[in-house]
């Protein structure tokens, strides 16, 4: 019996402990169409940390030494609240220590990881950069106010993956870079703001819509912002 080889290079998910990171990790590693699935965090065996650059680099270079191409980098990162963190309600409660968190972890480090393995994309194929965003980034819909710090940085986070988009296209034609609206999870990230008759989805189902939205994407579709539906979302 003839077995069959992936087609695919490697898939490399940034953020892979994260509720939604690990979920696509069981998905792309159970649909075997990757030669390898690569998981980079804080604790995985590649130690990534979005505050550090050296880290990112390292991430990098050492993935290069697998000789593979990169098929596939999808970045789950991302922090709205913590311990020390809430989401502002008044711009009294607006600080610029938080603001400068949510920006390195939300928007300054995914575009480090862009920086960094952007380069290792496949050249002659369909090869795709998927950033999870959200949908309170967009300036245009926002019609309550309200989360200061983590709208500011998803909107960062959004003209990031759009400028890196361009530069894609002129050096990789079949490259396609997107910020993908995951919708609400059920995490301990989505529980205190979880309101009642909300779509709350499982990790499980977030994966699987989010691998059906980026194995959909084509060229045309490269900077653009999507729902988990495939759905357009403004600016």
């Amino acid at each position: 019996m003839k077995v069959e080889r992936p087609n695919r290079g490697l898939a490399i998910v940034v953020g892979s402990t994260g509720v939604i990171g690990s979920a696509i990790v069981c998905e792309l590693k159970a649909s075997g169409q990757y030669k390898a699935v690569v998981e980079l965090g804080r604790s995985s065996h590649y130690g990534i940390d979005l505050l550090s650059e050296d880290t990112i680099r390292e991430s990098a270079q050492t993935v290069t030494k697998t000789g593979c191409s990169v098929d596939l980098l999808i970045i789950a990162s991302g922090i709205l609240h913590s311990e020390k963190i809430q989401p502002e309600k008044s711009w009294i409660r607006v600080d610029p220590d938080t603001l400068e968190k949510l920006f390195q972890i939300n928007a300054i480090g995914p575009m480090l990881v862009m920086k960094h393995f952007a380069p290792l994309l496949s050249k002659n194929k369909k090869t795709v950069i998927a950033c999870l965003s959200a949908r309170v980034g967009s300036i245009e819909e926002n019609e309550l106010g309200g989360w200061y710090g983590y709208r500011a940085s998803k909107a960062a986070l959004n003209q990031f993956i759009k400028t890196t988009s361009i530069e894609l296209t002129r050096r990789k034609p079949g490259a396609i870079c997107v910020a993908l609206h995951p919708g609400t999870v059920s995490s301990k990230l989505s529980e205190p703001f979880s309101k009642t008759g909300l779509n709350v989805k499982s990790p499980k189902n977030c994966a699987e819509l989010l691998i059906k939205v980026i194995d959909q994407l084509t060229p045309e579709d490269t900077g653009g912002f999507f729902d988990y539906q495939k759905r357009k979302i403004a600016w």
